[in-house]
């Protein structure tokens, strides 16, 4: 069995390469990083360090690497071939992702296994919105039935942490012991690949929301909070009790909102958040309050952490939710010259309205209910 991989970062060869050689595919990384491909390709072997309570070493062997911003054809022939495509390069690059593995799907055979895709990101949808790029780039309706008919496009959820790496590690790659990787299983139609790390699931909303408004709200919250405290890591942030309590508030309302939308068991929340907050006090992930808060403007986007749970919470539960409102206030105060979109939110703040912020980072209007306290709170933080 084979797997194209697109993304040979540190998610890539911790997360799904590592799962995907362990269900004993052949991996094939593709990457633009010429540096990373460069070293990818000259190495037989890499290692996955695990680090928690019981701290492991994996070696995965039996892989390959193709830059695919110089050998397209060579990634052409290797999804017409693969059992198996998968992502993880970040939403917006999905679309750059798409044209080529639509002119692997047109190479191969007419025969062939259709090739199951799977967006491997952080975000809703990501399958969805690859598939989409994908056949809005086909030339007719003819063309996207005939490539249709040669892939199945499941959406995923997947969590592990994996923190910014030591330079001196090459090739190899630290992540935490848990990990996460939920699949609908509904587009196989019984025929699902054999990834024996990934769970098959017949919803799969739920999971994807119960981890991005769990754990990557719990994330951000530590991290900006953590960075207005002085923190350097996350576990450091953590150990601050108003850290804590503001990631603890936070996940409530959000556990609140997940089990009035999807009936999920209270008591079950309650554990796995508690589950999140517990691998944050992780102290062999070295994970900096900067990385993790990098990217401000797209956390606070209508769909992601902060705002998503919060708009469901007013739908869901009825009431609108302060401490995610906290969490949104310190999201705005994060102030890292290094980070482009933090610079871009300073000037922001500078120079827009509170009414036009909310708008435009948000994507709240006014008339909802979120509107006017966001308003209230983005005016406080300009003072």
């Amino acid at each position: 069995m084979k797997a194209v991989h697109f993304g040979a970062g540190n998610i890539g060869r911790g997360f799904v390469g590592l799962l995907l050689h362990e269900a004993g595919y052949e991996v094939v990384f593709a990457d633009v990083n010429a540096e990373l491909i460069d070293a990818l390709a000259a190495a037989d072997s890499y290692d996955v360090h695990l680090v928690g309570e019981e701290s492991e070493t994996k070696t995965v062997t039996g892989f390959r690497a193709i830059n695919s911003a110089t050998d397209e054809a060579a990634l052409v022939a290797e999804i017409a071939t693969a059992d198996v495509v998968t992502t993880a390069v970040g939403p917006r690059i999905l679309r750059f992702v798409a044209p080529v593995i639509a002119k692997g799907l047109a190479a191969r055979a007419d025969d062939a296994p259709r090739l199951a895709v799977m967006a491997c990101e952080n975000a809703i949808g990501a399958t969805d919105l690859l598939a989409a790029e994908l056949m809005d780039g086909l030339p007719d309706d003819e063309t996207r039935e005939a490539l249709g008919a040669k892939a199945v496009f499941a959406d995923t959820a997947v969590d592990r942490i994996v923190p910014a790496q030591d330079p001196g590690s090459g090739v190899d790659v630290t992540v935490e012991t848990f990990y996460e990787w939920v699949v609908d299983r509904s587009p196989f139609a019984g025929h699902e690949p054999v990834i024996p790390g990934a769970h098959f699931v017949d919803s799969l909303a739920p999971y994807i929301e119960r981890k991005l408004f769990t754990v990557n709200t719990g994330h951000a919250t530590v991290a900006y909070t953590g960075f207005l405290q002085g923190a350097k890591t996350i576990s450091e942030a953590i150990a601050i009790p108003l850290v804590r309590e503001a990631a603890e508030d936070a996940l409530r309302e959000t556990s609140a909102a997940l089990v009035a939308k999807h009936g999920l068991d209270e008591e079950e929340m309650a554990a796995y958040r508690a589950k999140i907050l517990d691998r944050f006090t992780n102290p062999h992930l070295v994970d900096e309050v900067t990385r993790v808060g990098r990217e401000p403007l797209r956390k606070l986007g209508r769909n992601d952490r902060f705002i998503g749970p919060a708009i469901d919470h007013v739908a869901y539960v009825g009431t609108v939710p302060q401490a995610l409102l906290a969490a949104v206030g310190a999201a705005l105060r994060f102030d890292v010259p290094e980070d482009t979109q933090s610079v871009e939110l300073r000037h922001l703040l500078e120079e827009a309205t509170p009414e036009d912020i909310v708008t435009e980072i948000t994507g709240v209007v006014p008339g909802e209910a979120l509107y006017e306290p966001l308003v209230a709170v983005v005016r406080e933080v300009q003072g």
